[in-house]
């Protein structure tokens, strides 16, 4: 597989590797991403080497790390990730560097990352989840173009309980992308107009 590297104006996207670990396993002792991100506490430098060791494109070309630089020799600002939900959809998942936030990196990250998830591993749904009140990643979701569909009770395990969580999507079509799969949204419902006599 070629490697994969993505341009925005300020930031270098690649698949995360080994020299990346260092800068993983520091980003992941914050508790405010413990806190949303279901990664192992305490998260051990051998969590961060697995993490950034796996294969880019994962099994069967399908899971996606990509580490956030600022510049192509830049440090590690945030992560974005990518995995199968299904035949036709992906889920992204992402985080933010305590030192970098605020900042708008994630924002400007995550609409090249789906562009490329929807042109070139053919992604038809896109599925964005974060549990209920983690404001930041709604945030994020919302300014990417992203589709709040609602609130799905138990839809998702953090640390051994399970959590609502917010859920959205995205099609390729929201970016003005073709889709390999044809796509019939439902009718908007009839209004009903009563007339009195």
């Amino acid at each position: 597989m070629e490697p994969i590297t993505l341009t925005t104006e300020r930031l270098v996207l690649r698949p995360l590797g080994a020299p990346d670990a260092d800068e993983v396993y520091a980003a992941l002792q914050d508790p405010a991403i413990q806190r949303w991100i279901p990664v192992s506490v305490p998260y051990e430098r051998t969590h961060a080497e697995s993490f950034v060791t796996r294969v880019p494109g994962g099994q069967n070309g399908s899971e996606y790390n990509f580490g956030v630089r600022l510049g192509a020799d830049g440090p590690l600002v945030a992560c974005v990730g990518l995995g199968p939900q299904g035949d036709n959809a992906h889920e992204v998942g992402y985080w933010t560097v305590a030192g970098h936030r605020g900042r708008g990196y994630l924002p400007e990250a995550l609409p090249a990352v789906l562009r490329w998830a929807f042109t070139e591993l053919g992604c038809v749904r896109m599925i964005w989840r974060a549990g209920v009140g983690n404001d930041a990643s709604r945030r994020v979701a919302e300014k990417a173009g992203f589709a709040i569909e609602g609130v799905a009770r138990a839809g998702m395990e953090h640390h051994g309980t399970l959590r609502d969580c917010w859920t959205g999507a995205m099609l390729p079509s929201d970016l003005g992308l073709p889709s390999r799969l044809p796509y019939l949204p439902s009718p908007a419902p009839r209004t009903t107009v009563s007339a009195k006599l």
